[in-house]
């Protein structure tokens, strides 16, 4: 196999792998949203963490959405969907030190 196409088959590789983590992801940020209004009804504490999640788990499917089967395309779009899962991660990091602030 040449090096540009194993490059490729390798990359292909990782966006696959990438793709089932973020799936994953919007199962976690459901889930999380489901526990941070339980919080919320039961100790009256008000967050904005379940709306960032909301918005999260929507940046995650974002990144299945903008996969490309063009070649042409496929390195633009890649660099797009690689920043939005990166800020999508920054955001669920930010929601986990509300959500400590919250509950301690």
């Amino acid at each position: 196999m040449s090096e540009p196409n194993f490059k490729r088959g390798l990359e292909k590789d990782i966006s696959i792998h990438i793709f089932s983590v973020s799936a994953a992801l919007v199962g976690v940020c459901l889930t999380v949203i489901s526990v941070v209004r339980v919080v919320i009804t039961a100790t009256k504490i008000n967050t904005v963490a379940d709306d960032i999640l909301a918005a999260d788990a929507l940046l995650f499917l974002a990144y299945g959405a903008m996969r490309s089967r063009t070649e042409k395309r496929m390195r633009l779009v890649e660099r797009a969907a690689d920043t939005v899962f990166i800020i999508s991660l920054f955001l669920m990091a930010i929601v986990c030190a509300l959500i400590t602030y919250a509950v301690v």
